[in-house]
This record gives C-alpha cells, structure tokens and sequence, in this order.
C-alpha cells in the first residue's frame, strides 16, 4: 500500500465512522421506541391477568410474547406444575400401564436390590478424605484477644437409662409423610439434567444505588446523609409519611423505618397481625398508588409480612415513574433500641466493609438481594466454570425442595430430658453458616440407585457419602440409643420434620451426605442405614469465594466493635456485623428458590384470581396471597442451600475443632451428656450444664449466650423456652461468664 491509498482508505474510514455514528443514534432511538412499546405491552398484560377466565396461552399469542415472559410479567397467570407429583403419577403410571423399559448401557439390573445397608464407618478415615468431613476447614478469624491452646473435649461415655416412648410434642398432632422418591423409567432421567438456556452468569454492569433514608416513625426523626430532620408523620399511613419523607428529601426513593413499626398500628382491630399489615400498606391515598413496575422489573405490589413488610408505591399522578419503598429496618438486623443516627452509620459501615472485597459492591433492598447480587460478582471468569452455573432442571429443584429441609428446630419433653431442669444454658454458633460454604455441588447430578451402590467397595461408598450427595434412605435407631435423634423424619402439620430417637425406631426420609455419614460414623455407635437411591454432585467451589469475603467484612466489623473508641460508632459496627450475617443467610435462602409467595389486590367486587388466600378486606380493595410455583430463575440453586443447611445440621451434633489437619477438639450436642439437651433452634442448643466448648471467636465456634440458674420448670412450649432463653440471656450479662 502507497502513501496515497493510505490517505484515501483513512478518509472513507472517517466517512465510514460518521456513517456508524448516526446508525448508532437511530438504533438507540428505535430502542428507546421499542422500550416505551415493551413497557406498554406489560402493561396490558399485567392487566388482563386480572381477568378470572385469563389463559397464559392465549395471551402469548396475542403478545407475541413467549409463555415464560407472560408468567413472568403476570405471575397470577403461572399455570404452577406440580413436577415432582406429575413425575411421579407418570411413574406410576408407566409401572401400571406400560412394559418395563429396554435395558440401557447404564441401567441397573432388574433383580437389583431395592436398598443398600450403608457400612457402619467406624474406623478413622483417610486423612484425605477426613479433610472432607462436615466442617472441615477452620475460617478467617475475627481479630480476637489471645486464647489458650483449645483441649479436645472428653467424650461422655453413654448412661444406660431404659427405652422410653417418644412423648407426643404438644404443639402439632404429627403423622407420617411421604416424600416423594426418584421415579424409574424416562421420568426419572428428568431428575438428571439442567435446564436448558439457564445458567447462573457473571453480570455485565453495575446495580444502581438508590437514595435511602433512615426514619425513626415513633420519634419522627429522619437521617438524610449527614443531616437530621424533624418530620410531621401525621396518622403515619403511608401516604403521610411519603408525603413527609419527600419533601424533607425530594429524590428519596427507599425509606427503612428503624422504630415505631406504624405497619402495626391499630392491630386489635384485626384477628390477625398479617390483617393489620395488609390494611396499612392499602390505606388509600389521593396522592400514592401501589407500584408495580413493568416489563423485566415488574413488582408483586405490597409483600405483606407480619414484622418485615414491603411497600412499594408511586405517585397517582404519573404511576410509570419512579417507585419508592417503605421497608424494615429489621430485614437487615434488630436496631435493638439503636437511634436512627446509629442505624445509618451501620448501613453505611457496611457498605464501606463490602466495599473493600467488591468494588462494584451496592447495597440494594434486602439482604437477600444483596447477598446473591455480591455471589453473582464471583463467579469465575477462568476454568470449568467461567461461562457459569448450569440452573437444575424444574423436576430436581421441586424435589430438592420437597425433600431438604433447613435448620433444626426441636424442643425435647420429658421424660428424655427432666421436668426440673438444674439449668438452662445456651449455645450459639457465631456465624455459623459461613463455615459450611467451603465445599457445595456443582453440575449434573448422576444417580445412584440401591443396585449401583450395593456393587460399590467400602471405599466407593465412603466416598459418595462424604461428597455433595442427596440420599433418599430408609433409617433404623439401633438398640440401646439414649440420646438425640440424629436424622430428620417427614411428619405432617407445622414442625415439617421430627428427630427420632427411640430405639427400633424405623422411617425413611432424605438427607444430605453430611448427616448420613455423622450416622453412620458418630462415636457413640452407627445407625442402620439403608440406601434407597441418590443423588451425586461433583464437589465444586462455587460459594467459596463468595464466603471468604463476607466472612472478611464480618471479621473487620466485628474488631471495629471491639475497639472503636466511640460508643456509638461501636454499637453501628456490631449491626453492621449482623447485617453481613444477614446477607449470607438469606442470600443463601435466596438460592433456594422456594416457590414465589404473590400476593396483591383486588377491588371489592370484582372476581379474584383462582388459588389465592385472602390476606384482609377494607371498603375498597381485598388483598390476598398465592403460590405461584417455579420462575425462570438464573439464580436458583437449592442444591447449595440444601447442602449447606445439611452440613450445619449435622454441626449441631459433631462439629471438629481442626489445627491445620489435625483434629484438637468437639463440641456439639453428641459430646453433652444423654438427657441434657433440652432445644435445638437452627444454630444454637440449650442444655442443663455448661460444656467445655472453647471459643475463638471463629465462624461455626460455640458461643456461650444464656445461663438460666435452675430450678426451672421445663418449657412446655416453643414460646416458654424463647421467655427463659431471655431471662438467662439477662442474668448472663448481668453476672458474667464465670457466674
């Protein structure tokens, strides 16, 4: 190429350029065109959801729109398949109906037994593996005072004590409940894929930050950035203290209420707190309607909760614009008679924490947004992983959600425990989530039926037990047990799950690796375990980065709570810790993806929605709630929840004090007398003595929390045991630790 054309090729490129430039503009007009046509068309379709006769179907042809699009811009519309009853009514049927299937290359034998008794793992494991136990690495440290060398735990040998009959618990008549099993045929190879187009994604762009304020509703303070400003609230509807809030800080558009609960506000009249919360976040108002958003952004309205409600509204005058919410302080951590002044500095300590292991980190909502948002900013962008998480397909995430249940939670009645007790002391683990986040299963799982894991060696299915697994199992309590039931059992009414515990006692249930391998391995003696059939994971990392820098901000925080100078400043850092907390455990819920809770209004007088529960009713609107299934969720991974919530179970029982790979201690319920432990609540346990648990201030360690000095009549109710759960939290920080 010459000087010349050189010169002509840069002019065409500059001609080319101008060219590209007004392209650039005309799409983006067009798009600004296409957004404002989208935002009508959800509109419209919004609309005739409210219709009684409206069909998903019909409307998507019309939209041309697909049917996940209308689902979800109308979740009233959701048809809500019931995969795992349908999978296995199919099932059924193919075994009624239908010749058994051709035998394929990686199908079990016909003949195969339909259980394997997993081996009793008695003898110590490989270190290796040991390495892969339920809690296994020790986590980043809080910066705590120096402790002695932690002394591993005596083991209590078992007292000998009679075979008694399980008390019946006096809150729920319970019976027995099926879960749902791994259907044979081509049913089941759904219960072995992902779903197609889903796949958890490294985001491209940065969340907006929103223009929040803090208000103390019963003192009628405000906290805009650094200033404080007295605000009329009126009869504190919502509309008066939009009115307020706006004009104190135009531009506002999330509002946390830190005290005086105004949701709360002439309960009595109202059989119900959920009735009193519906009818204030409808209170009528000329100038504030309920928001609903649109298109990709479209709103449920109003999330009626008894204590953590969201209300979301817009101006009458111009719906389509911008919303503004009305939340709860106590989403994020209980303001425990902070000010308002305190409240914003935690929020903003915690976005400072977050901000020194995201940079891009912003602080939305609710924990649980937040939470997965931060996740979502770790998925790796090198390796396996790199173009994300494949998402379950709908059959497993149902039956993963059917079958995993989450924190224990267990009052033991006499005669298992005594109706005197000398004590009630309480343990709770710090943090105690964040030490199970090392380890969570990623990919396809492969089956693995009773057939398949009779044919493997001790050390294959040592193995498969101690991976990220999903078991479907058939459990017996050997004779001669005196303690804590070790594994969960379906029952019906509002507990979900009990712990059996009597000797000879026979159920079969689903559980994660960790506690079939605490069952089978614990020191006091191994249950019989039969295999039905199960899930396999590959061990992956997915939650582990995501872990270790939540748990970095707690660490920072929790030190800033220690050793600020400033009062104050000490209390906002101590909740700002909690609001990290919050952020694991519900952006971890979050994963799970339970069915979506829809709720909404409708005008007196027209039909409702069909399925929906009504919430509450004034003269004008009737507000009611629905299940309304599965959504197309690029985040939804109710393995990691289940796994995760397994593991912390399984720590409530046997959780390893680890120096390095060593082993130097135990604490957890199996290493407290037979007949001590009196309640089980998600992270903590209450016993009649204290224990010799060490604390180091580390994530999943044992806190000592309560000291009740007995005698105390044994609660006989959830409700008893939360009243002396604070009177011995009282009498402990009034006396100390070495009472």
């Amino acid at each position: 190429m010459d000087r010349k054309t050189y010169t002509a090729e840069l002019a065409g490129l500059r001609e080319l350029r101008t060219e590209i430039t007004a392209a650039e503009k005309a799409v983006a007009a067009a798009q600004k065109e296409l957004d404002k046509l989208t935002a009508q068309r959800s509109r419209r379709v919004a609309g005739l959801a409210g219709y009684e006769g409206a069909q998903a179907p019909a409307i998507a042809k019309a939209s041309g729109l697909t049917l996940a699009d209308v689902v979800r811009i109308a979740p009233l519309l959701d048809p809500t398949p019931a995969a795992v009853r349908a999978a296995k009514a199919d099932d059924q049927a193919a075994v009624t109906t239908a010749p058994a299937p051709a035998p394929v290359a990686e199908a079990e034998p016909v003949s195969g037994p339909v259980a394997a008794v997993a081996p009793a793992l008695t003898r110590p494991a490989p270190t290796a593996a040991e390495d892969q136990a339920v809690v296994e690495q020790p986590a980043p440290t809080a910066p705590t005072a120096p402790t002695a060398p932690v002394a591993a735990a005596p083991v209590v040998p078992p007292v000998p004590v009679a075979p008694v009959a399980a008390p019946v618990h006096p809150m729920v008549e319970a019976g027995p409940r099926e879960l749902p099993a791994l259907p044979e045929g081509p049913a089941g190879a759904r219960f072995e894929a992902v779903t197609t187009g889903l796949v958890s994604k490294r985001p491209n762009f940065v969340q907006q930050a929103r223009s929040t304020v803090f208000l103390d509703a019963a003192a009628g303070t405000l906290a805009v950035r650094d200033q404080i400003v007295r605000v009329d609230l009126g009869a504190r509807t919502p509309g008066e203290i939009l009115d307020a809030v706006l004009h104190a800080a135009p531009g506002t558009e999330r509002v946390y209420i830190t005290a005086g609960a105004p949701w709360h506000d002439g309960a009595e009249r109202y059989s119900t707190l959920k009735d009193a919360v519906a009818a204030w976040l409808n209170t009528p108002s000329e100038r504030w309607t309920t928001a609903v958003g649109s298109g990709r952004d479209r709103l449920a309205g109003h999330f009626v909760h008894q204590r953590q409600p969201v209300g979301r509204y817009a101006p009458a005058a111009a719906p389509d614009s911008g919303s503004t919410e009305i939340r709860s302080m106590g989403e994020w951590f209980d303001p425990d008679g902070a000010d308002v002044v305190t409240c914003r500095d935690a929020f903003r300590l915690l976005w400072q924490a977050l901000r020194r292991h995201w940079d891009d980190a912003v602080l939305m909502g609710s924990p649980s947004q937040t939470g997965r948002d931060l996740w979502s900013r770790t998925i790796p962008t090198t390796g396996k992983w790199a173009g994300g998480y494949p998402v379950l397909s709908e059959e497993l995430r149902g039956l993963l959600h059917a079958t995993g249940g989450q924190g224990r939670t267990e009052l033991i009645l006499p005669p298992r425990v005594p109706e005197q007790l000398p004590a009630l002391v309480e343990y709770d683990r710090t943090f105690a989530y964040a030490k199970h986040l090392w380890k969570s299963p990623v990919g396809t799982p492969r089956r693995v039926t009773a057939a398949a894991f009779a044919t493997m060696t001790e050390a294959e299915q040592t193995k498969a037990l101690m991976s990220c697994s999903h078991w479907n199992i058939r459990v017996t309590v050997p004779a001669g047990w005196n303690h804590v039931g070790l594994l969960p059992a379906p029952v019906t009414g509002d507990r979900a799950w009990i712990y059996p515990s009597r000797p000879g006692e026979t159920f079969t249930t689903w559980a994660g690796g960790a506690e079939v391998h605490l069952a089978l391995a614990n020191h006091l003696g191994p249950w019989k375990v039969e295999i039905l059939g199960g899930l396999l994971f590959e061990d992956g990392k997915p939650l582990d980065e995501w872990g270790k820098r939540l748990k970095a901000a707690w660490a920072d925080l929790t030190n800033l709570s220690r050793i600020h100078g400033d009062e104050r400043q000490r209390t906002a850092a101590y909740l700002a810790s909690r609001a990290v907390r919050s952020v694991l455990l519900f952006g971890l819920g979050g994963f799970a993806q339970r069915p979506r809770l829809v709720s909404g209004t409708t005008p007196v007088g027209e039909a409702l929605p069909a399925g929906v529960e009504i919430l509450g009713q004034d003269s004008e609107v009737v507000t009611w709630q629905r299940q309304a299934g599965f959504s197309r969720d690029p985040y939804a991974h109710p393995e990691w929840a289940a796994y995760v919530w397994s593991g912390a179970r399984a720590a409530l029982l046997d959780m390893k004090y680890r120096q390095g790979k060593e082993v130097i201690g135990y604490a957890g319920a199996l290493h407290a007398k037979p007949g001590t432990v009196v309640y089980f609540g998600t992270d903590g346990i209450a016993l009649t003595e204290r224990q010799p648990w060490p604390y180091r201030g580390e994530p999943g360690d044992y806190l000592l929390k309560g000291h009740l000095t007995g005698p105390v009549e044994h609660p006989t109710s959830q409700e008893e045991y939360l009243k002396l759960r604070g009177l011995g939290r009282t009498e402990l920080a009034e006396k100390g630790a070495d009472q």
